[in-house]
C-alpha cells in the first residue's frame, strides 16, 4: 500500500486522538460514582423493602392492639355493672349474690390476663414503630446520598462527553487529510489490536510493541519507497517513519 508520507504522519495524529476516545470511554464506564450510586441504590432499594415489611407488621399490631383494648374495655365495663348491682343492694338472693360476687372475681381474673396480654402487644408496638422510624431515617439518608452522587455522576459523564465532542471534531479534521483507502486499514487494523493500529519508528525501535527492529528490518525500511506503507514485522502495525526513526546511515546486515 502506498500513501503520501504527510498522510501517514497525520496516522499518527489520529491514533493519538482516538487513543485519548478510548481513554475517556474508559474514564466514562469507571467513574466510581457509577459504582458509588449503584451500591447506594441498592441500599436505597434493600430499605425501602425492608420498611414496607416492618410497617405491614406495626399496622397489624396496632389493629391486634386495639381489638385487645377494646376486649379489656369490655370486661372492665361488666365487671363494674356487676359491682355496682352488688352494691346496689338490689339483689337479696343469697344465690345470687354468690353468683354474681363468682362472676366478678372471673371477671377480674379475665381483666389481668388480658392487661398482660396487652402491655406484650404496646411493648411490641413500640419496637415496631420504633424500628419503621430508623428504617423511614435511614431510607431517606439513602435516597439523598444517591441523588447527591447521581447528580456528581451526571456532571462528571457530562465534562468527559464535552471534551469526546470536541475530539470527534478534531478526528474529522484530520481524518479528512487522510486518504480513504488507508484510513480503512487503519480502522481494520484498530479492531484487531485494541484500538493500537499505528506507531512510530523510534531510533529503531517500534512504539507500538516497544520492541528494537533487526538491523535487516531496518535496511528494508530505509531501502522501502518515502509513500511505501510499512509495517512492524514483530507487532503487524502500521510503522510511520520520522526524523527520529534513526534511518539517516545505512546499518551494515
Amino acid at each position: 500500500m502506498k500513501a503520501e508520507p504527510a498522510a501517514q504522519a497525520r496516522l499518527l495524529d489520529l491514533q493519538e486522538i482516538d487513543s485519548e476516545l478510548q481513554r475517556l470511554d474508559h474514564r466514562l464506564r469507571s467513574l466510581p460514582e457509577i459504582a458509588e450510586a449503584a451500591e447506594l441504590k441498592e441500599r436505597a432499594d434493600a430499605l425501602d423493602a425492608e420498611l414496607i415489611t416492618t410497617q405491614t407488621k406495626a399496622s397489624d399490631i396496632e389493629r391486634h392492639q386495639r381489638k385487645a383494648e377494646s376486649d379489656v374495655d369490655q370486661v372492665r365495663s361488666r365487671a363494674e355493672r356487676n359491682a355496682k348491682r352488688l352494691d346496689s343492694g338490689v339483689i337479696t338472693n343469697a344465690k345470687d349474690l354468690q353468683s354474681l360476687q363468682s362472676e366478678i372475681e372471673s371477671l377480674g381474673r379475665r381483666q389481668a390476663e388480658l392487661e398482660e396480654a396487652l402491655l406484650e402487644v404496646m411493648e411490641e408496638a413500640e419496637t415496631l414503630n420504633a424500628e419503621v422510624r430508623r428504617l423511614a431515617e435511614e431510607h431517606e439518608a439513602a435516597a439523598a446520598a444517591f441523588t447527591e452522587v447521581t447528580a456528581r455522576r451526571d456532571t462528571a459523564a457530562a465534562e468527559i462527553q464535552w471534551d469526546r465532542t470536541r475530539l470527534i471534531q478534531d478526528r474529522d479534521r484530520v481524518a479528512a487529510d487522510i486518504p480513504e483507502v488507508l484510513r480503512d486499514f487503519y480502522d481494520k487494523l484498530r479492531s484487531q489490536y485494541e484500538g493500537l493500529a499505528v506507531a512510530s519508528l523510534r531510533y529503531g525501535r517500534c512504539n507500538g510493541c516497544k520492541l528494537v527492529l533487526s538491523t535487516v528490518e531496518l535496511n528494508e525500511i530505509r531501502a522501502a519507497a518515502a509513500d511505501e506503507v510499512t509495517r512492524c514485522e514483530n507487532c503487524r502495525r502500521i510503522l510511520v517513519r520520522t526524523e527520529e526513526s534513526g534511518l539517516n546511515a545505512p546499518v551494515a546486515e
